[in-house]
Formats: C-alpha cells, sequence, structure tokens
C-alpha cells in the first residue's frame, strides 16, 4: 500500500478505479433501472462534484492559507511560493473552474431545463424552486468563473511575474487578484447553499 500511496499518479489511479468500482456497485444495486441516461447522469454529476472540490478547495487554500500566511515567510523563502506554489496551484484553480461550469452546463442541459434554470425559472413564473436555487446557483458559479478567468487570472500573471510587465505594475495586479478572489470566497458559500438546497430541498 505504501507504494501506491508515494506516488500521487498511483494513489489516484487506484482511487479512480475504486471510484469504478463503486458505480458497479450501484449498477448492481438498481439493476435495470439503472439505464444509460442515469449513467450519463451520474458521471456528469460526479465529475462536476469533483471539479468544484478542486476549484473551491483551492479558492479557499489562497485565501484560508496561503494569503493571510505570506507576510510571516521570509524574505528569502517568498519566491517559492511566487514561483512554484502559486503557479501549480492557479494551473489546477482554474481549470477547476472551467470544468466545473463546463460540466454543470452539461448536466442541466442534459436534463433539457438549461433555460429554464438560467432564467431562474422565470418563465414558470418563479414557480419551480429547484430552477431558483439551482440557476441562482449557476450564476454565481458563473461570475465565479468570469472572476477566475478574466480577472485573478490575469493579473496573478502579472504579480507572479509570469509575464513582462513593470515592476510598478505588480503590486495593483496582486491587491486586484486578492480582492476579487476575496469576493469569489464571498459567493462561494451563497454558491453552494444554492447548489446542494436545489438538491436537497425539492
Amino acid at each position: 500500500m505504501a507504494g501506491i500511496l508515494s506516488n500521487l499518479r498511483s494513489t489516484i489511479i487506484f482511487s479512480v478505479i475504486l471510484a469504478v468500482l463503486m458505480y458497479v456497485l450501484y449498477f448492481y444495486v438498481q439493476g435495470e433501472s439503472y439505464n444509460a441516461g442515469l449513467v450519463t447522469v451520474a458521471f456528469l454529476r460526479w465529475t462536476h462534484v469533483v471539479s468544484g472540490v478542486m476549484w473551491i478547495g483551492l479558492l479557499w487554500y489562497f485565501n484560508f492559507v496561503q494569503i493571510p500566511n505570506m507576510a510571516k515567510i521570509p524574505d528569502e523563502q517568498k519566491p517559492a511560493i511566487g514561483k512554484v506554489i502559486a503557479p501549480a496551484a492557479l494551473f489546477w484553480f482554474r481549470w477547476g473552474a472551467a470544468f466545473t461550469v463546463l460540466t454543470g452546463l452539461a448536466l442541466v442541459g442534459h436534463t433539457g431545463s438549461l433555460i429554464g434554470t438560467l432564467s431562474l425559472g422565470a418563465m414558470d413564473g418563479f414557480a419551480n424552486g429547484k430552477d431558483v436555487f439551482l440557476g441562482l446557483g449557476m450564476w454565481l458559479g458563473l461570475i465565479m468563473a468570469f472572476n477566475v478567468w478574466f480577472i485573478i487570472w490575469p493579473n496573478q500573471k502579472v504579480a507572479l511575474g509570469l509575464i513582462d510587465a513593470p515592476t510598478e505594475a505588480k503590486a495593483p495586479a496582486a491587491r486586484t487578484a486578492m480582492l476579487f478572489s476575496r469576493t469569489n470566497t464571498l459567493l462561494s458559500l451563497p454558491m453552494l447553499v444554492s447548489m446542494s438546497g436545489a438538491q436537497t430541498l425539492f
């Protein structure tokens, strides 16, 4: 077991195998009622949740761990964060955001209720609570993903020196990235309430 756990790739492969076995168990328990449509929905929901965990987990890492503790790190050690840790975390962060949005849209689209959900159920007079809650969660997620790709990431590239920019531009870029990261943190809890409420309350 130590051989599996000492290598991240082996750990992930083994985790995926266990996840597939869980799907086999679902099929065994549900029998014929677990049809191809449900398999697609289950897969899309799983990939949506996994992507969301990656995205929001890293958002909270930045806001609860990295940003508050940067002032405590000795100056000679800070380049390791800026040149190694932060770029790697930002890679998974932004692609987690992208896949969360794409799989979420695909999941709702597969059920045939994309327009109804994005309109918050306006066409039904807001009578469908699931459309209202899920739609609110989707709009919050879309705003957050926009912030990631079009505000946080471009400013982080400047702040971390990943692209050529004047030295005096780095501090304002870092502050802008931080403020929009905090905005996403602020929106993350209501977004999660909306998403989970849509699944559990209706």
